[in-house]
């Protein structure tokens, strides 16, 4: 069940499911809403995407995915179990063998890739003709060759299938790794291979595999999706960028997994690519996670600018930070820039523009500005830009700015913006269970907030002596409280919090006791011996 469990959280977003029934905000690094039970004033509803968990400081409860639905449908676990995997499109048939035997499944599939891509590699050595694509044609370097693990199947029918059999693999174990045509054959022939990496371990989980042939169909071919690989969430060449982003803290995403390659190989570490899909939400906040400054460095056609725009809207309620390079001195992609000049990709990548002023800007090459109808289709196309924003002084800005390049007033916009906003899709939300949940028990809250700093108050929590949960979406549910309470403080102030939090521990402690034994006092009236006993001990607990 737990590996049905993961891989339902890999597909679903902690803040995507939650914000089906709460309206969420930014919070820094954290997003927060009131809570869906009503029994709050102030937002005090905590979502960490980063954690992938949720708590309600109001109703002191908190959990992940399953939990929420759990809580707020009153539901089982294993409808909430349904539920989820129907809307990740995860097969539960998939899984009837059990955890057990599903992730023996995945250990056989990446065993069997990894041999795959060692095939590959070494059949990339003893081809001429791939070499000479890979080497001469491409302009790849053997680092680069040896970093992205690039090798060559074989032009034959069943070259792969015969090595991996002689190494014990069936022909099941095959298919499950995405390795397998419709007819048991090699999926993948006569093709540059180009391993997908597993963003966390590095471990392979797929290809993509460039024909080598000029008139190859189809030109690239991808693993389809497996147990180990998913196409809409896998974004190409993070695991390899991923220091880079950390230390220069922006992210560079490209159209094509060949332009990723070509910017890492130029000194340009941070470039990544969708592998293929458009970007998704899902994307952008995978990415988010390790920066907020974003840089697009898609071809400059229409269909680059709508992906663009599609960008924008998506990176609105992220707080990303989106750019577009764009200077690429005559060539249409990054991959031509720096097969012409790698330091002008490089100097590139150092002066993007914001992305709206860009789309702006091209639209105003496109569209005659001196016409009645360009200036309708140029505010009609700048209004719904202007939409995707959430930041107010960023909304006043670009209306400003639009308002004079048409030669009207911002007011005369802000009427089209009131027009152009009432036909904008506005999000109904699921209606919540009314499962009466009370508010939150004061003890109950004191002790999470105790454990919470005993595990992460450093020396402030080494004297606190309770016991300590084992599940990791509680210990991340701890981290998240932590963070909130008691985040902000110094040692000194969260020793004194400690200290505190300790005596009005105690005291809820004798309170909870009390009315535990007044409650068996009421119900042993007749036993005069167990009655003295009881009344003995809250006694002894008042003193």
């Amino acid at each position: 069940m737990e590996e049905t469990k993961e891989e339902i959280k890999a597909r679903l977003s902690i803040e995507d499911v939650v914000s089906d029934y709460i309206e969420l905000s930014r919070a820094g690094r954290n997003l927060k809403g009131h809570s869906p039970w009503g029994v709050d004033k102030t937002p005090s509803f905590m979502v960490s995407p980063e954690k992938g968990i949720w708590h309600d400081f109001s109703a002191n409860k908190g959990g992940d995915i399953f939990t929420f639905i759990m809580e707020v449908e009153g539901i089982s676990f294993r409808e909430a179990l349904e539920k989820l995997a129907a809307r990740a499109g995860v097969e539960l048939s998939r899984y009837s063998g059990g955890d057990k035997e599903v992730t023996k499944k995945k250990v056989r599939a990446r065993e069997a890739l990894e041999l795959a891509t060692k095939y590959y590699q070494f059949a990339l050595s003893k081809n001429k003709a791939a070499i000479d694509y890979v080497f001469y044609k491409r302009n790849m370097n053997k680092a680069t060759v040896k970093e992205f693990r690039i090798g060559y199947a074989p032009n034959s029918r069943e070259a792969l299938v015969r090595f991996l059999k002689s190494k014990g693999f069936t022909v099941a174990e095959m298919e499950a790794a995405g390795l397998l045509n419709q007819y048991g054959g090699d999926l993948f022939r006569g093709r540059m291979m180009v391993p997908f990496f597993d963003i966390s371990s590095g471990g392979i989980i797929g290809y993509t595999a460039r024909t080598l042939e000029k008139d190859g169909i189809p030109k690239y071919l991808n693993t389809p999706d497996t147990l180990l690989f998913n196409k809409s969430r896998f974004i190409f060449g993070l695991y390899q960028a991923k220091p880079a982003i950390r230390e220069k803290d922006f992210v560079v995403i490209v159209e094509g997994n060949m332009d990723v390659i070509s910017s890492h190989q130029a000194g340009v570490k941070t470039a990544v690519a969708t592998s293929g899909t458009a970007m998704t939400e899902q994307h952008l906040k995978i990415l988010s996670r390790l920066t907020k400054d974003v840089r697009l460095a898609y071809d400059g056609d229409e269909a680059g600018m709508r992906a663009t725009e599609r960008a924008i809207n998506l990176a609105g309620s992220l707080g990303v930070q989106l750019s577009v390079i764009s200077d690429y001195h005559g060539c249409k992609d990054p991959d031509e820039l720096i097969q012409k000049d790698p330091l002008l990709w490089q100097e590139a990548v150092q002066r993007p523009m914001p992305a709206v002023d860009y789309l702006l800007s091209r639209y105003e090459e496109t569209l005659s500005l001196s016409t009645a109808a360009g200036k309708k289709e140029y505010s009609d196309i700048a209004m719904r830009l202007i939409s995707y924003l959430h930041d107010p002084v960023e909304k006043k800005h670009y209306e400003q700015l639009v308002a004079s390049r048409l030669d009207v007033s911002v007011e005369d916009l802000i009427a089209k913006k009131v027009s152009f906003e009432t036909g904008v899709h506005r999000k109904y939300y699921k209606q919540v269970k009314n499962t009466n949940i009370p508010a939150a028990s004061r003890l109950k809250v004191l002790l999470d907030s105790l454990i919470a700093i005993q595990i992460f108050g450093g020396e402030a929590g080494a004297k606190l002596d309770f016991e300590l949960p084992e599940d990791e979406t509680r210990l991340s549910e701890l981290s998240l409280i932590f963070e909130e309470k008691f985040g902000s403080l110094d040692e000194e102030s969260l020793k004194k919090a400690v200290s505190d939090l300790r005596q009005e521990y105690e005291k809820e402690s004798i309170k909870a006791k009390v009315a535990e034994l007044t409650l068996a006092l009421s119900e042993c009236e007749d036993d005069e011996e167990k009655t003295a006993e009881i009344l003995r001990e809250i006694k002894k607990l008042r003193q």
